[in-house]
């Protein structure tokens, strides 16, 4: 049976020691879902603020005010004033029958997850990144996923076979998706009010945010 993932890239946090974090190689992938331990939330939340520590432009920085003097505010100000928070990687699509994988390439974010909704309820069509330049079509009643849409996709092209499936299995891999990102963002609401108690109610919006869903309930710790 097909799988999808929500995955966010991830690097090992060098020197960092605001909060804990988990181990990881130089570059590799962290899905994301209710399941992940207090130290990959961590990773996951030092991902997403050091993705978006980034100085605003001259308009935006009135706005998003100036940077808390703590050390813990002035690391998460890009992540908590960003209105729209970068959240490198994206969707992962594998077919077990071949070792087919579909995943997104360079500067696809997860914020845009929903983009996969354009494919089975809009356009038809929606591209994931570049280099290789990821590709999703609908054609009739199946979803076509082409890693390299540039070269053509298929074996011939070292980029790996294509990857088809019905529109209602991708409509259901998509919930399924959801579900694992609503999971993540409870988790780490929860992570939150234990770990950054002071920013609690900020970066759960901010990850709400992020990954394009509503902010999770409070709920007692």
């Amino acid at each position: 049976m097909m799988s999808m993932r929500a995955v966010l890239e991830i690097s090992t946090p060098e020197g960092f020691a605001l909060w804990p974090t988990g181990s990881h190689g130089p570059y590799g992938s962290l899905a994301l879902s209710g399941r992940l331990t207090a130290a990959e939330v961590g990773t996951a939340v030092w991902l997403l603020a050091d993705r978006n520590d980034v100085e605003p432009d001259p308009g935006q920085a009135e706005e998003r005010g100036p940077r808390p003097a703590d050390p813990v505010g002035a690391f998460l100000h890009g992540l908590l004033t960003e209105s729209h928070p970068y959240a490198p990687g994206g969707l992962v699509v594998t077919d077990p029958a071949t070792g087919a994988v579909f995943e997104p390439g360079c500067c696809n974010g997860l914020e845009d997850w929903r983009e996969w909704l354009d494919v089975t309820d809009g356009s038809g069509t929606a591209w994931f990144g570049h280099d290789p330049d990821a590709r999703a079509e609908c054609v009739g009643r199946v979803v076509r996923l082409t890693r390299n849409a540039e070269s053509g996709g298929g074996a011939e092209s070292g980029e790996g076979p294509v990857i088809e499936l019905p529109v209602d299995e991708l409509r259901r891999l998509l919930a399924g998706v959801e579900r694992d990102l609503r999971d993540f963002l409870d988790l780490a609401a929860g992570w939150a009010r234990r770990q950054l108690p002071e920013h609690a109610t900020a970066v759960t919006a901010a990850l709400a945010r992020a990954l394009d869903l509503e902010p999770a309930q409070e709920s007692p710790a």
